[in-house]
């Protein structure tokens, strides 16, 4: 699994003109997710987001995790994460794990994610095609990947 962790003042998603979700200020996930990711992934990388220090304190210092500030998440499935763009100009999607795959590691990411801040988590929709609007904080952006844990 790979995700692009953005700190944000604001973020919504967007369907058809229609506004699906939105967050103030806290975070925006994107998330890509391969055919070999599994739990172990989800526990790791929740983990690794739910206590990620990226909120200043009070010396302005990057010190605060999303628990410390009681911020909110929005997170959004991106298949376009694992492209590879090795051969050619056109990027291959390859690594991107199917649906039936992917939509039940994606829910499960975002229930476990839940859990581990205790409040609710925003998303997108599996699939569509959305408009993801963001008021980046910083800005401040993290690219995490489960296979690169060491």
């Amino acid at each position: 699994m790979r995700v692009v962790v953005q700190r944000v003042r604001s973020a919504s998603v967007w369907i058809e003109n229609v506004k699906h979700s939105e967050i103030a200020s806290g975070m925006l996930v994107f998330i890509g997710i391969e055919s070999d990711d599994s739990s172990a992934d989800i526990e790791w990388l929740t983990n690794k987001i739910s206590n990620l220090r990226i909120f200043p304190d009070e010396g302005g210092i990057m010190n605060k995790s999303i628990l410390d500030v009681e911020g909110e998440v929005l997170v959004v499935s991106q298949f376009t994460l694992h492209a590879s763009t090795k051969k050619g100009n056109r990027p291959s999607y390859i690594k991107a794990a199917k649906p039936e795959i992917s939509i039940p590691l994606y829910e499960d990411f975002v229930n476990r994610l839940q859990q581990m801040i205790t409040r609710p988590v925003q998303t997108g929709v599996f699939g569509a095609t959305m408009e993801v609007r963001i008021v980046n904080d910083g800005p401040v952006t993290i690219i995490i990947d489960s296979k690169n844990r060491e």
